[in-house]
């Protein structure tokens, strides 16, 4: 079965260096939570809010080791008045044997705010 596992994490400042390390950061941090191989992957979409255009954050996950096979895109959310500033996500659809309730979501730095019912 394919599952999304969700994550999001804010950074400092629209800075490509930034960008990079912290996406390197949410995805490790999804990896260790559910176990996840690369060839596990169907694929990953990236987002960030429009205040970020230093960076893809598809490139970190594109140089992830042992993920450069795992198809990734990148787009813009919404850009909704009083949304979370300088917040990048990733959805990461798994083949998995793992029940939906049990798959472990990651918010970090800021973006804890966005879902406080998932965050541990």
């Amino acid at each position: 079965m394919i599952r999304g596992i969700r994550g999001a994490i804010t950074v400092a400042q629209n800075d490509a260096a930034l960008v990079l390390a912290e996406t390197t950061k949410l995805l490790h941090a999804i990896i260790a939570a559910n176990d996840v191989d690369a060839a596990d992957v169907a694929s990953v979409i990236a987002t960030t809010t429009p205040d970020i255009t230093a960076a893809f954050p598809a490139k970190a996950v594109r140089t992830y080791d042992g993920w450069d096979y795992v198809p990734v895109m990148c787009m813009h959310e919404m850009n909704v008045e009083g949304a979370l500033p300088l917040c990048i996500r990733l959805m990461v659809h798994v083949e998995t044997t793992v029940a939906q309730k049990d798959i472990q979501h990651i918010y970090l730095n800021e973006a804890v705010k966005l879902r406080p019912d998932l965050v541990k």
